[in-house]
């Protein structure tokens, strides 16, 4: 099967396109024909090697963590799926591999896609609208009445986080820069701060939870906005010891990892806030949970572009620049 292969971690490297087998089946997969694939900051930063101590892919493998396709063969104890359904999902760290023509993965990773989308729509949801769900539904308990500042509100999780915390019922804050401050309001974003012309520190106060996507300055200045009690909850590091446990680190690695956040943690402390680093993970209950809202027109996905599978490079080049709203993806089929 065609595929982009990571040959080597290099920063701006280029993904080989060529051949490779088609993936071996388990007693538990199922064999998705990808039909589009989503793609994530995560893709680029295991491409230049930024997250090689924490996930261990050896060379060469397939990139790419977000599929939509359609179910071809299932493993002899799938109980869920049957061929011909049409699945997506973010497939569990260890068994990525969306950038292909086919993958094969563990059923409790997919679910059925959401009948109003179409497939490249699809394949732009489960990674970001599962690290929003895990943030503020799981995480955060965000509920009603409680406020919430999204960063990066024009992002691929922050367009999703937006709806999903409004259907909870909490006071939505956003950051954006100007040419998207009418895509945030539309997705539901009660306050809006335009990056380029105020400081989010200087006009937030008393919010419980924060939901930070960038550096560690942004990550800083957020403890200022949060109310004693209140947390804040970090997609883009530092990683904190309690990852490392989840992730079965060894003890070395454990204590390496205190280290980064040692900083924030301690902050967050005296001001009498939590602090904590969340990495998504691959989960087809929660999928499925989000399809419903999806269908309900309760959340709908943001795509920026749709590129054609041979140019997958130009699309991660793309995203790098920081500039998409909502998700980029390619169609592989």
């Amino acid at each position: 099967m065609k595929a982009f292969i990571l040959d080597k971690y290099k920063k701006k490297g280029a993904l080989r396109f060529g051949d490779m087998p088609e993936p071996a089946l388990q007693d538990d997969d199922i064999l998705v024909e990808i039909h589009a694939a989503g793609l994530n900051p995560l893709d680029f930063k295991i491409r230049d090697g930024e997250l090689k101590p924490l996930l261990s892919y050896r060379p060469p493998f397939i990139l790419g963590h977000d599929v939509a396709g359609t179910v071809v063969r299932v493993g002899s104890k799938v109980r869920q799926f049957k061929p011909g359904d049409e699945v997506y999902a973010r497939p569990r760290d260890g068994r990525v591999g969306t950038f292909a023509e086919f993958i094969a993965m563990n059923e409790a990773d997919a679910a059925l896609k959401p009948k109003n989308l179409t497939m490249e729509e699809a394949a732009s949801v489960p990674l970001a609208a599962l690290t929003a769900w895990q943030v503020l539904v799981e995480r955060a308990g965000l509920r009603k009445g409680q406020k919430v500042l999204i960063h990066a509100g024009s992002g691929g999780v922050g367009t999703f986080a937006i709806q999903l915390a409004k259907h909870l019922g909490a006071t939505v804050a956003t950051t954006t820069s100007t040419a998207n401050v009418d895509l945030v309001r539309n997705l539901g974003a009660d306050v809006v701060i335009d990056y380029k012309k105020e400081n989010f520190e200087d006009v937030l106060s008393g919010y419980d939870v924060v939901l930070n996507s960038l550096d560690g300055d942004t990550l800083q200045k957020s403890l200022k906005v949060l109310k004693p009690g209140g947390n804040l909850i970090s997609i883009s590091g530092p990683p904190d010891p309690a990852f490392a446990r989840k992730q079965g680190l060894n003890w070395f690695m454990q204590q390496v990892l205190r280290i980064p956040s040692f900083s924030i943690r301690r902050k967050a402390k005296g001001r009498g806030v939590g602090y904590s680093f969340l990495y998504m993970l691959a989960n087809g209950e929660q999928l499925r949970q989000i399809a419903s809202l999806i269908e309900a027109g309760i959340l709908r996905p943001v795509v920026d572009r749709v590129f054609p599978f041979e140019v997958t490079n130009e699309a991660l080049a793309y995203i790098e620049t920081g500039r998409s709203k909502g998700k980029v993806v390619v169609k592989v089929r």
